[in-house]
Order: structure tokens, then C-alpha cells, then sequence
């Protein structure tokens, strides 16, 4: 079984799962998600492999982290997740990745992402839910935060933090390879 199939059914089952641990039903959560009822199904039969963006949405009105919508093979005090493990969520022909390294439902989603930004390369995200926070590390090249709007230029070095819960966008105005570090705290579902 290759990773995408392993990928597949693991997001199916976990779907499924936390689906029926929230009481909600197709409907609710296709609503809930801003998500067809018929893109929920294909997931949940492993029919389809949902676009970064759609497993995003599901993940926050489950109120979980996408780590956990797509592993839920927790419990352990430490669990090690090394780098064959790691998912890649998203990436372009030009080689730009975001890899989730790894995450924890504790205390609401928090997740550990490797970003890689190409020059000229680009991903945009929609809000999260209130209270999502994200924090930042630059370690190479130059990347241009852009939240809810305003541009902000980040050198090699730099840090920030902010409320992700408008749109924002991650860009590599740049000549060179933009390398950065990305944790995403989501509030727990209420």
C-alpha cells in the first residue's frame, strides 16, 4: 500500500471516528465545515483524497488538529515521530512544501509545521477558528507574512505571532528558498 493509500484510509477512519465522537451528523458537519456532504462521504469511503484546504476545515469544525484527523494513533506519554512519518500537506511544481511534523490534541490542537517557500511561490489560508494563534520562525531566505491584508517582511531570524483567524498568506518575494517553522494553536471545540 503506498503512503497516499495508507494516508486515504487512515484520514477515512478517523473521519469517521471523531464524527460519531461529536454526535454530528453528515449534514451538521458539512455545514459546520462549509463542506459538501458528498466531499464528507467520498472521504469517509476513501474514495477521495480532499484538497489541503478541505482537510483543514474538517479538522477545525471537528475541533481537532489535522495530526490528529490524520493519525489518531496517540496516547503514548512521548510519542517520536520521525521524518518517513512526517505528512506533506501541501506543495507546488516549483518545490515550495509545508510538512506537518508532528502534533497534540492536549489542551486543543497544536501543531509543528516545516515550511519550504520557493522564490515567487505563495499559499494563502482562510481564518481559522477564534482563538487560533500561529507562531513563527524565519531560518532562511526572506518571507512576506501577509495578515488579514498588510504585508510584513521577515528576514532570516525573525519570529512573530498572530491570531489566525483572518485570512492570511505565507510569500516568497524573494531570489532565494524560504525556510521557516510554523506552530498552530487552535482552540478546543466548545
Amino acid at each position: 500500500m503506498s503512503d497516499l493509500d495508507q494516508l486515504t484510509q487512515s484520514l477515512a477512519r478517523n473521519l469517521k471516528r471523531w464524527r460519531s465522537e461529536r454526535g454530528f451528523t453528515l449534514d451538521a458537519l458539512a455545514a459546520r465545515a462549509g463542506v459538501s456532504r458528498g466531499m464528507i462521504i467520498q472521504v469517509e469511503q476513501a474514495r477521495t483524497n480532499p484538497s489541503v484546504g478541505t482537510t483543514v476545515k474538517l479538522a477545525d469544525a471537528l475541533g481537532i488538529s489535522i495530526a490528529t484527523l490524520l493519525d489518531h494513533e496517540q496516547g503514548a506519554r512521548v510519542r517520536l515521530v520521525t521524518p518517513p512519518h512526517n505528512v506533506t500537506m501541501w506543495s507546488t511544481p516549483a518545490g515550495s512544501r509545508a510538512t506537518l511534523l508532528v502534533g497534540t490534541q492536549s489542551r486543543g490542537p497544536l501543531e509543528l509545521w516545516s515550511w519550504l517557500l520557493m522564490p515567487n511561490d505563495a499559499s494563502t489560508s482562510d481564518p481559522h477558528p477564534t482563538g487560533t494563534t500561529e507562531l513563527l520562525h524565519v531560518t532562511a531566505g526572506e518571507l512576506t507574512l501577509v495578515v488579514d491584508g498588510t504585508s510584513y517582511p521577515m528576514p532570516a531570524g525573525t519570529s512573530a505571532t498572530f491570531e489566525a483567524d483572518v485570512p492570511h498568506a505565507y510569500r516568497n518575494d524573494g531570489p532565494q528558498p524560504m525556510e521557516m517553522t510554523v506552530a498552530t494553536a487552535i482552540p478546543p471545540a466548545r
